[in-house]
């Protein structure tokens, strides 16, 4: 975590927190309803909201990629309460696979849902938080965003994006009493890799990558093995996403897990052709 810089109090207001139908949006939540936030959960299909409905939260559905969605979501709040005190961007999936397979419409739904659904629910919850000289945006990002690995491409580029938008968002809202941070989880153990494994592309057994991906396949359900060492769950992720949420003095970034904090320091340290060795060891583009 980088020495806390914001000079804001804890926001008041209500909490919108996107991509709330499993994992760490579903979590953070919990926790906020059970602080006694006033939350609203989002999902595209508000039937998978029905128990944080029943815990007390306030439920819309939210397609981040859709504008109509987005501000009708916006909107519903800012009628109730005239803006909301936080937002926590947490939307998003994995799209894996080798990069020359995968086709620019699925490269562009990456960003749409992972980095301008967020920007753009961004500028929208803005005015209202600075005419109430309030308000506090956390974008949930990864250590993906700090490290781009062999068959992550698109993914890594979309959080990679993440990172470079909320470090230039920051300064540029601080003096209207807004805080934006980031928070940078490891690996979760949540249903992230089902939709990662399914968005590896099949191009069939005559792709030069059918080994490859073979292989991909295998190195994510490692590596997001619940029983890993490091690998978290949803509900310690959202407990960081909470305190960057409410904390009077919050960090810039918060690194959440063991991965988060070394891997970014070891790869800054090996050179990248040794990393480039290493990875190709580990998910083989060829059988051997």
């Amino acid at each position: 975590m980088t020495l806390a810089s914001g000079r804001h109090a804890a926001p008041a207001g209500p909490v919108l927190i996107t991509g709330c139908s499993s994992g760490v949006g579903r979590a953070a939540a919990t926790i906020f309803r059970a602080a006694g936030y006033e939350t609203f959960a989002t999902a595209r299909d508000p039937s998978t909201l029905d128990d944080l409905r029943a815990l007390g939260c306030r439920t819309l559905a939210l397609d981040v990629t859709d504008e109509t969605a987005r501000r009708a979501a916006v909107d519903a709040i800012e009628r109730e309460f005239g803006a909301v005190g936080v937002l926590v961007n947490n939307a998003g999936y994995g799209q894996y696979g080798p990069l020359e397979e995968i086709s620019l419409d699925a490269l562009r739904l990456q960003f749409e849902t992972n980095v301008f659904g967020g920007l753009r629910l961004s500028q929208l919850v803005l005015p209202a938080m600075r005419q109430a000289k309030h308000g506090r945006i956390v974008n949930v990002s990864s250590v993906a965003g700090r490290v781009s690995s062999i068959g992550g491409g698109a993914y890594h580029a979309t959080k990679f994006a993440i990172e470079a938008l909320t470090d230039a968002l920051r300064p540029e809202v601080e003096p209207f009493g807004i805080d934006v941070v980031n928070v940078l989880p490891g690996p979760i153990a949540t249903h992230f890799e089902a939709t990662l494994l399914k968005s590896i592309p099949d191009t069939g057994q005559q792709s030069p990558y059918a080994y490859f991906k073979q292989r991909l396949a295998q190195r994510m359900r490692s590596f997001l093995d619940p029983h890993r060492f490091g690998v978290m769950s949803a509900e310690t992720v959202a407990r960081t996403v909470f305190k960057a949420a409410t904390a009077n003095r919050p960090g810039t970034r918060y690194n959440v897990g063991l991965v988060a904090h070394l891997g970014p320091i070891g790869r800054a340290l090996t050179p990248d052709r040794v990393v480039d060795f290493i990875t190709r060891r580990k998910v083989p583009v060829e059988k051997k």
